[in-house]
Parts: structure tokens; C-alpha cells; sequence
């Protein structure tokens, strides 16, 4: 067994949580969020909304099944991952597993973490933490390795690095896609710079339904969904200008961060909404819809971040489990009058959707894609694409 280093997470009220470094040694900060999944780490930590935070798994013994193969399919899409890297600062974890077993498992965790330089923390009291977390809502925190030049002694840490401040930061920007990029049902993808005389929406298969798809930090699986329907992706830089471009249906993804940051977005897809094209978005969607509809979002105390939280359909008693990872919500009172709630939070009352009262316009708070996670609320895209 080898010898770890000591490991500190510091949070911003100057509680102190020692542990064991079982990742990359280095020193992070960010904000500190807990998700009580019981698994699904390997499409947690690749989940680009988890940008600029330290994930805390509740599930105490973490890593005993391994990690996948980092394999890419033929139109550049990650077969088992949720992006192309992990995006999650660090992960903090009560008991890791040192040994794995699983049929599709190629390294472990602690590797993984490793390859791709990223902290990971065990040992440490996670239903202590989480409960502080609970109870005082999320804060920043650093991680702290010990080494020879940063020790840890007698409970403080000698690390005075600055927080930075997770609100003002537009996390979407750093993790949305630079260039256009095209999928196609068959398979295969092709990427176009902005600006590129060769991108044109007209030269591709006349047949399908184009969808821009809005990437504020999409999962891999939103676009394996919309696929699988038989429709062509056009996947977009989160400021782009896709009013310019003709298209038959708008996707708006998922991200990280505060949605108040992305006012370019949320005016794009306002200039959308005079028209009658259907529109569907997904978390950050739910709230970049909502905002461009002139509702008001809000930071929750510590989020939804699980795969069991349980949504009602309005106006029915159909009520799901789903998978969800946001900090922030839609606040239904400021809805305007053409917009109702599509789905409540059955725990705490939040909106978990939105839809217009008129035009084909709807979207889900939670991941109705989500990997891994139930499955039987991918109707969402059965009705979008069926509105096409």
C-alpha cells in the first residue's frame, strides 16, 4: 500500500477537514457542493457543470468499480464520459476504494484523477461535512497537500491562497465549445470555425431536422439523445448568434455557474422567442429560457446535486425520479403571464421546468438524459423532436 500525503480542505468559514491526497497533489479552490448519488462518479466528475467546484460524494466507499475506457467514437463523442476531460476541481470521498472490479474498468479512480491532475481527498468525516453544508449553505474551500514546503501543523494550514469569488465567474464561457460542430445520425461530425465560408446549414442533409443545440457546457448524452431521434446537431459557442442561421429547433444545454453571467445568451435566445420554432432546454437551459422569458433566478442554499429527487408534472400526479446537479433556480413568482411551471420539486417546492402557454417553448431543471440515472424521463425529447 503506498504511502499517501496528507490532505487538508480549508473552507471559507475556517473549518478545517483532514484527510489523505489519493489524486494529483496539488493545491485547488473552488466552491464546495455535496451529491448523494450512490454512483456515477466517472459521469459526475466529466459533467461540465461541475466547473469550479470540489465535489463531496455522500456514498462513503467510493471508487470500488474503476473507471471506463476514454475511448471516442468516429464523430469525436466520448463513449462512456459526459466530455472530454474532467471538469470538477477536486473530489472529496470518506473511504476510497484502493482495489476495483468491474467488466468495463481500465484504471482506477485514483489513477484517473492522476492522468488528468486532479485532486482527490479521502478520509475525511463527509456526513460532517455535508451536514455544515446543509446547514450553512455551500461556501468556497481550498485543498491543501502536504509537502515539504506546505506542511500541515497543528491544525492550520499554511496555505493563504485567495478564493476566488464562484459567482462572477462566467464558468459557461470556459467550458461551451470555440468552434461549430456538426453531428450527424450516421455517425459522423465535422468542425467549422466561426466565421468559416464552408459552414452552411444548407449543404447538409436536406432530409433531417437541424437542431442548434446552445452550448453552455453540454453532456455528451443530451447530444447521443438527440441523435438517436434522427435529427442533425448543430452544436454552437454559448454567445453565438444562432438567430442567423436556419434551423428547425432550438437545444438549450446545461452548465456551470450563474446563470446571470450569461446575458448574451439569454438575449439571443429572446430574439428566438418572437418566433415559433420549438425551443427545449435542460438546467441551465431551464433558467437561460426563464430569464430570456423575464423571470428571475436565485441561488439555492445548497442545491440539488443527486439522483433521487422526485419532480411532479404540474396539473397531473405523474411525479419521476430524476438525476439533477444546479445551484441555482427559477423563481416561479416572477414567471410572466405567458409562462407556467411544467415541473415542481416534490422535496422543497422549487421549479423544476418551465413551459409557454402558446408556442412550442418547454424545458426541464433536471437531466432527463442522465448517465448514470433513470431513463424515463427522455420523453422530454421524444416531444421535442416530435414538434419539429
Amino acid at each position: 500500500m503506498q504511502v499517501r500525503k496528507t490532505a487538508t480542505l480549508v473552507l471559507d468559514d475556517g473549518s478545517e477537514f483532514h484527510g489523505f491526497s489519493f489524486g494529483y497533489d496539488k493545491a485547488v479552490a473552488g466552491e464546495v457542493v455535496f451529491n448523494t448519488a450512490m454512483t456515477g462518479y466517472p459521469e459526475s466528475l466529466t459533467d461540465p457543470s461541475y466547473a469550479g467546484q470540489l465535489m463531496v460524494l455522500t456514498y462513503p466507499l467510493v471508487g470500488n468499480y474503476g473507471v471506463p475506457p476514454f475511448s471516442i467514437e468516429e464523430n469525436d463523442l466520448p463513449t462512456f464520459m459526459e466530455s472530454e476531460k474532467i471538469h470538477a476541481e477536486a473530489i472529496i470521498v470518506s473511504d476510497y476504494s484502493e482495489e476495483y472490479s468491474h467488466w468495463n474498468a481500465v484504471e482506477s479512480l485514483s489513477d484517473w484523477l492522476k492522468r488528468e491532475m486532479i485532486p482527490g481527498i479521502t478520509g475525511i468525516d463527509t456526513r460532517a461535512l455535508t451536514k455544515k453544508i446543509r446547514e450553512h449553505g455551500v461556501m468556497m474551500g481550498r485543498i491543501v497537500i502536504s509537502d515539504a514546503d506546505n506542511e500541515v501543523e497543528s491544525g492550520k494550514v499554511k496555505d493563504e491562497s485567495e478564493m476566488p469569488d464562484y459567482g462572477s465567474i462566467n464558468y459557461v464561457d470556459r467550458v461551451s465549445c470555440k468552434d461549430i460542430i456538426v453531428y450527424r445520425p450516421d455517425g459522423t461530425s465535422s468542425t467549422y470555425p466561426i466565421g468559416s465560408d464552408n459552414f452552411q446549414l444548407s449543404s447538409f442533409n436536406s432530409q433531417l431536422k437541424h437542431v442548434v443545440l446552445l452550448d453552455c457546457g453540454v453532456k455528451a448524452n443530451i447530444i447521443r439523445c438527440l441523435l438517436k431521434r434522427n435529427v442533425t446537431v448543430v452544436r454552437v459557442p454559448w454567445d453565438y448568434d444562432f438567430n442567423t442561421l436556419e434551423y428547425d429547433g432550438l437545444f438549450i444545454s446545461n452548465g456551470p455557474g450563474d446563470p446571470d453571467t450569461c446575458d448574451v445568451a439569454v438575449q439571443h435566445i429572446r430574439k428566438a422567442l418572437a418566433g415559433d420554432k420549438p425551443i427545449c432546454g435542460i438546467c441551465m437551459g431551464n433558467q437561460l429560457l426563464a430569464k430570456a422569458g423575464g423571470a428571475s433566478i436565485y441561488k439555492l442554499k445548497y442545491g440539488h446535486r443527486s439522483h433521487n429527487q422526485p419532480v411532479r408534472m404540474v396539473g397531473t400526479e405523474r411525479c419521476f425520479i430524476t438525476s439533477q446537479n444546479h445551484g441555482y433556480a427559477v423563481d416561479n413568482d416572477t414567471l410572466g403571464a405567458d409562462w407556467e411551471p411544467l415541473f415542481i420539486n416534490m422535496n422543497d417546492g422549487t421549479n423544476e421546468g418551465i413551459k409557454h402557454k402558446t408556442k412550442p417553448f418547454f424545458s426541464s431543471q433536471f437531466h432527463p438524459e442522465a448517465c448514470s440515472g433513470p431513463t424515463d424521463t427522455e420523453f422530454i425529447f421524444d416531444k421535442f423532436v416530435a414538434l419539429l
